[in-house]
């Protein structure tokens, strides 16, 4: 059976919107992997577009979303937030998640690209744990 994977930062447009991005590039047909934002910017920022790019999965083709939105696949089986603190409301799941992740907004592609790195090394490690469980 499928995992479902739920990840929450504000914007829901950089680091949330990655870690789906990885969760599906790694976890293939064994993942639901869906990203939302407490407070969504309604885009997702061109910066984490071409990060993804680089490593050739088309972010464009994604949107930023509300917690409202997907709360429709609820429950899900992790809830990964990224330092969104008590904005995150609460989402049924069997286990939540916290990364502490520095927002990669305003940062250069050099140093944003470290965070996407840092991001796919936490998915990976995540999906390693899923299927131990």
């Amino acid at each position: 059976m499928k995992k479902k994977l739920l990840f929450v930062c504000v914007e829901n447009s950089n680091r949330s919107q990655m870690s789906q991005a990885f969760a599906k590039m790694l976890g293939g047909s064994t993942i639901e992997a869906y990203s939302a934002g407490s407070k969504p910017s309604g885009i997702v920022n061109p910066k984490a577009i071409a990060a993804m790019k680089e490593l050739g999965y088309d972010l464009g083709e994604h949107d930023s979303k509300s917690l409202e939105e997907v709360k429709q696949f609820a429950p899900f089986d992790a809830v990964v937030t990224m330092g969104c603190g008590d904005a995150c409301p609460w989402m049924p799941a069997k286990q939540f998640i916290d990364w502490q992740i520095p927002d990669p907004k305003h940062m250069e592609p050099q140093e944003f690209n470290k965070v996407r790195d840092y991001i796919k090394s936490l998915v990976s490690d995540l999906l390693i744990s899923l299927k131990e469980k």
